[in-house]
C-alpha cells in the first residue's frame, strides 16, 4: 500500500461584505496537512536533549533523577539513524553525548552509551540557558536537510546571563530548530519558558511533580517524528495599497506571527510567515488585511493565502483567496462569521488570563477579578472545558455565563503557573 503525497488544503472563512468605507477584512484561515505522519525517515531527523544540572535541580534530588529518567525515555522513543546529541546546562553548556561537539548516529551501540553518559549527570553550577541554546544551534546548523529538534528543561530562572544574552541566542537559534521547553516544578519563569518555545515554534507546559517527566519526554519525541516538513510557512499575498496588519496561529494554540514575515525578493506583495514543523494535522489562522476602501458594489482580492514548503515543492502548495465587496446593506456587512468571531475571542480569553494573573501577582484584586471573571465567561461561551477547570483552580465560579467570579485565598503556584503556560492553548470551533 502506497503512502499518499503530502499535501495541503487552505480554506477560508470570513464575512465578504464590507461596509461603506470599511477599511478591514479579517479571515480565518484553515490549513489541513496530509500525507506527512509518515514522511520523516529516521535519516531525515537531528534531535538534541538539553537538560538543566544547574544546582537547584538537586533541590530535592527527585529532579535530577527524573531528568536523567526522562532523556533516556526520549533517547529510547527516538528510532535508529537519528542523529543525536545530549546537552547539560549550567552557567555553561556542556556535552554528555557526544564528548565532542558533534552529532551522532543513535543505533543499539550509541544507546546504551548515552544511557551510561546520563547516568552521571549532577547538579551544579548555575543558569544560562541562552548559552545552551547557542550550543544546541552549533550542533543542529550542519544538518539543514535534517528536520531538526530539541527539548530543552529548565527549573529556574535565567539569572548567570543577561536578557540580551538569551536574545541575541534566540536570534541565532531562529530558523536552526524548532524546541519544545519545559519546566519542572515551580521555580521557573513562565515568560520565558513560552518565550523560547514561542520564538523556536514550539511548545512550552509545566510539569509540576518530577514523575510525570518521562512520559512527558516520551510525548514530545513521537510527535516531533511524527512531522513530514520542517520548512512549512504560511504565504500570504495581498494587492498594492493592501497592508497584512495581522497574522496569528489560533488553533490549536494563540501564536503572533505577524513581525516574523519575510518578504519574497522576487515578489514583494508576498510575505512569508514561519510556522514550524508539520504532520497530519489542522491548524487555524487568523488574518487581518487593511485595504483602501472602494465605492459600494465594487469588489476585490484582498488576498491569497498558501503554504510554502522547499523541501517538498518549489510551487505553492495549496492556496485560497479572499475576496470582499463594499456594501451599503448592512444586514449583509453586519454579519458576522462564527469562526472568526470563535477565535477572535479564543485570542482574547489568553490575553484576559496572563492579564489576570498579572494582577493578581501585583495585588490588584479587582482588575485580576475582572479579567480572570471575562476569561471564565469566553471559555464557558466557546466550550474550551480544559481552559474552564484551570481558571476554576484560581477563581470561585459564581457564573460562568457573566463572569461573575471570586478570587480564591488559596492557590498553589503550580496551579497559577499552569493556566499561565497554558493560557494560549484553545479550543476548536464546534460544528453545527
Amino acid at each position: 500500500m502506497s503512502t499518499p503525497a503530502p499535501s495541503f488544503t487552505v480554506e477560508a472563512f470570513h464575512n465578504e461584505y464590507l461596509p461603506e468605507n470599511g477599511a478591514e477584512v479579517d479571515a480565518i484561515v484553515s490549513v489541513t496537512a496530509a500525507g506527512l505522519g509518515a514522511a520523516t525517515t529516521s535519516t531525515d531527523a537531528a534531535e538534541v536533549v538539553v537538560i538543566d544540572c544547574s544546582g537547584s535541580m538537586g533541590d530535592p534530588s527527585t529532579k535530577i533523577a527524573a531528568a536523567r529518567r526522562a532523556t533516556k525515555a526520549a533517547v529510547d522513543a527516538l528510532p535508529d539513524g537519528v542523529l543525536l546529541a545530549v546537552v547539560a546546562g549550567r552557567h555553561d553548556a556542556r556535552m554528555v553525548f557526544p564528548q565532542s561537539e558533534r552529532m551522532v548516529v543513535l543505533d543499539h551501540i550509541t544507546r546504551r552509551q548515552v544511557h551510561a553518559a546520563v547516568d552521571h549527570l549532577t547538579p551544579s553550577g548555575g543558569t544560562a540557558i541562552g548559552t545552551w541554546l547557542r550550543l544546541a544551534e552549533r550542533l543542529l546548523s550542519p544538518h539543514p536537510r535534517r528536520l531538526r529538534h530539541a527539548i530543552l528543561l529548565t527549573d529556574g530562572r535565567d539569572e548567570h546571563e543577561t536578557p540580551e544574552d538569551l536574545a541575541a541566542a534566540l536570534d541565532a537559534a531562529d530558523g536552526a530548530f524548532t524546541c519544545d521547553a519545559r519546566g519542572i516544578g515551580t521555580d521557573w519563569v513562565v515568560d520565558e519558558v513560552r518565550g523560547i518555545a514561542s520564538r523556536l515554534l514550539g511548545t512550552a507546559d509545566i510539569v509540576a511533580e518530577p514523575e510525570h517527566l518521562a512520559a512527558d519526554f516520551e510525548g514530545i519525541v513521537g510527535r516531533a517524528m511524527g512531522k513530514g516538513a520542517g520548512d512549512v510557512a504560511l504565504r500570504v499575498w495581498t494587492p498594492r495599497g493592501a497592508t497584512v496588519t495581522a497574522v496569528k496561529q489560533v488553533s490549536p494554540a494563540v501564536e503572533d506571527l505577524t513581525d516574523r514575515r519575510t518578504p519574497d525578493p522576487a515578489k514583494p506583495l508576498i510575505g512569508l510567515y514561519p510556522t514550524g514543523a508539520w504532520g497530519d494535522e489542522t491548524r487555524e489562522y487568523h488574518i487581518r488585511v487593511a485595504l483602501d476602501p472602494l465605492a459600494s458594489g465594487e469588489e476585490i482580492l484582498a488576498a491569497r493565502v498558501g503554504i510554502a514548503a522547499p523541501s517538498l515543492s518549489d510551487a505553492p502548495l495549496g492556496e485560497t483567496r479572499v475576496r470582499v465587496a463594499w456594501t451599503g446593506d448592512s444586514a449583509l456587512s453586519t454579519r458576522l462569521n462564527r469562526r472568526v468571531a470563535h477565535y477572535t475571542g479564543q485570542a482574547e480569553l489568553a490575553e484576559a488570563i496572563q492579564e489576570g494573573l498579572d494582577a493578581r501577582r501585583s495585588g490588584d484584586v479587582d482588575t485580576a477579578t475582572a479579567r480572570l471573571g471575562r476569561a471564565v465567561a469566553l471559555a464557558a461561551e466557546s466550550g474550551n472545558a480544559e481552559t474552564s477547570a484551570l481558571l476554576e483552580k484560581v477563581v470561585e465560579v459564581e457564573d460562568p455565563a457573566t463572569g461573575r467570579v471570586r478570587l480564591r485565598r488559596e492557590v498553589t503556584a503550580a496551579d497559577e503557573m499552569t493556566l499561565d503556560v497554558r493560557s494560549t492553548r484553545t479550543a476548536r470551533v464546534r460544528e453545527g
